[in-house]
């Protein structure tokens, strides 16, 4: 005999599909060993040296080289100029936005004037960014692949990363 009270069913939600990295990204590795160093660079599809960066929860990518005279990037110290997250290139001090890819610099507003009065002014971008995005705890990159001519792109020439991955023998 029935008791009148029928199963209760209950759905569990659908299987969801795995998600896939962007069409034309390259892998960086694995995010927790990213978060943990903080910074890794790679060369990616041979021929455009990236850095990766965490930072306050964030993932940022640009050339590794700095626009300026291509310092090593990965050496810099995060900073914050003005309310923006900024790289400072070890060799020369340039801030470069870790957002945009700016170059910002102190300007001074009139310089007969005393005291002198200074403030944060942009030079454009400089450094080229690429985006960065997480699939199943993978990170990977998808370059900047923008025709705009950008000053980094000056320290991604075979003849430069060559000239640099080459490690001359101490004798």
């Amino acid at each position: 005999m029935s008791s009148g009270v029928e199963p209760r069913q209950t759905s569990s939600p659908p299987p969801q599909a795995p998600s896939l990295p962007p069409p034309g990204s390259h892998f960086i590795g694995k995010k927790k060993d990213v978060v943990l160093t903080g910074r890794v660079t790679k060369l990616v599809n041979g021929c455009r040296d990236v850095l990766v960066l965490y930072h306050q929860g964030n993932f940022h990518a640009m050339d590794k080289r700095c626009y300026h005279a291509g310092g090593a990037l990965e050496l810099g110290d995060i900073e914050e100029f003005n309310g923006r997250l900024c790289i400072v290139c070890p060799w020369h001090k340039y801030k470069i936005t870790l957002a945009e890819g700016e170059g910002l610099y102190q300007a001074v507003e009139n310089p007969t004037a005393r005291p002198l009065r200074t403030y944060w002014r942009s030079k454009g971008v400089k450094q080229r960014i690429h985006k960065v995005t997480e699939v199943n705890e993978d990170l990977y990159i998808t370059l900047n692949d923008s025709n705009d001519v950008i000053e980094s792109d000056n320290y991604q020439t075979e003849r430069f990363i060559s000239g640099h991955l080459k490690v001359e023998p101490k004798t």
